[in-house]
């Protein structure tokens, strides 16, 4: 068999560009919240000292932008000078404006409906992907990377590795026999600290998140461990390095292994398929996959701006289908269950689907939000709807009669 190395990185909650994105998104839950029919498109620039917020949104409730800012920053960590960003010593600049009513006319009543049905709210193609490679149906590579941030954040924010600070990034390689992860090649974690030793440093994090988190089948004495290469690194957050919402989309998703449409997600409401599409296309693939028709599903996804229906839908079982071809599986998806008088695919199905509009976390805290998945992935990950096997019975029943393109 073939053999190769493949590498994916992921980023912690304090990382620049995720603080943009969870900002981004906190304002996304703070509309939804109240007002359920909300149209935002929030972005978010942060850097020394400042975070800009701005965007398009239309909305019937108020959000006091200014404290959902500092309380995103709070609870990511930023809580004192001494880290050249504070939650609440920083400026809070808000240049928020309504949705473009070009915009707003193609979304409210699509094109190719009679009815008042959600047109997409922009044109593009999205991507899902689910493999065998992991229990969550995820690449190995990013799935492990995601686990050692997360990691992170757990011990730095139960104080059990207090001098540990918000922000940091990993990196994981693993080498494949074929199609088949069997070994870590090379870790990257490199981790903000406090101005200490960088011995104890490497040492505390190579026992307590690296060899912890990582399954030791896939370490032996070749793999090679890299902790704060630099040798240091103290200065970090927005304070050493600017960052902006939608510019960490490989971390979003499948760290590289699958391909990308080029949308990023936070800070759009689900009428924006650059989001919601790429979610159910990934619920698609996952579902494909549980279901048995392959060990590799990929789903793309395309539409066009005040239009429901997909301009098209495609999927690559990679070879690896079991008993239908891809065009079978596509004739399918196109055949799944109306919601509420909804066809497959579109905006309102995905949404009703899913529930993207009332996120289960706004009445149940142990339910999710948006800013949930600015953070550690958008896939992978239990708690989110398009995550879940729901789809698998109903696709079994759709092959059992037949379903024809």
């Amino acid at each position: 068999m073939e053999r190769k190395l493949f590498t994916s990185e992921s980023v912690s909650m304090g990382h620049p560009d995720k603080v943009a994105d969870q900002v981004s998104d906190t304002i996304l839950d703070a509309c939804l919240r109240e007002d359920p029919n909300s149209r935002v498109a929030c972005e978010t620039f942060v850097t020394t000292g400042t975070v800009v917020v701005g965007g398009e949104i239309r909305t019937e409730t108020y959000v006091d932008v200014q404290r959902e800012v500092r309380e995103v920053l709070r609870e990511i960590g930023y809580t004192h000078s001494g880290m050249g960003f504070e939650a609440d010593g920083c400026g809070v600049h808000v240049l928020i404006h309504e949705q473009s009513s070009d915009i707003a006319q193609g979304v409210d009543a699509a094109a190719d409906s009679a009815g008042q049905e959600t047109g997409a709210g922009d044109q593009g193609m999205m991507f899902g992907y689910a493999c065998r490679e992991t229990d969550e149906l995820m690449p190995a590579p990013i799935h492990w990377a995601h686990r050692l941030v997360e990691r992170q954040a757990e011990l730095r924010q139960s104080g059990e590795l207090a001098w540990l600070r918000p922000d940091a990034k990993s990196q994981v390689t693993f080498r494949y026999d074929g199609d088949k992860p069997v070994a870590i090649s090379t870790v990257v974690l490199s981790t903000q600290t406090e101005d200490m030793s960088i011995d104890v440093i490497r040492s505390e994090v190579e026992e307590k998140i690296i060899r912890e988190v990582l399954p030791a089948e896939y370490l032996n004495n070749e793999t090679q461990i890299h902790i704060n290469p630099t040798g240091k690194f103290v200065i970090g957050g927005p304070h050493g390095d600017a960052g902006l919402t939608g510019r960490k989309i490989i971390v979003d998703t499948y760290g590289g292994y699958a391909r990308h449409g080029g949308g990023a997600f936070s800070g759009k409401d689900a009428t924006k398929v650059d989001r919601s599409a790429a979610y159910a296309a990934r619920w698609l693939a996952k579902n494909v996959v549980a279901a048995g028709w392959a060990d590799r599903c990929e789903v793309q996804l395309a539409y066009a701006i005040g239009v429901a229906h997909p301009v098209s839908i495609r999927v690559d079982t990679f070879g690896t289908g079991q008993g239908l071809s891809d065009e079978q599986i596509v004739a399918h998806l196109r055949h799944l269950q109306a919601f509420s008088g909804h066809d497959p695919l579109t905006p309102d199905w995905i949404i009703g689907r899913l529930g993207l509009a009332t996120p289960t976390g706004y009445k149940n805290d142990d339910g999710w939000t948006y800013r949930q998945t600015a953070c550690h992935g958008h896939f992978g990950r239990s708690a989110f709807p398009w995550e879940g096997l729901d789809l698998v019975e109903e696709l079994q029943s759709l092959r059992s009669v037949g379903a024809h393109a």
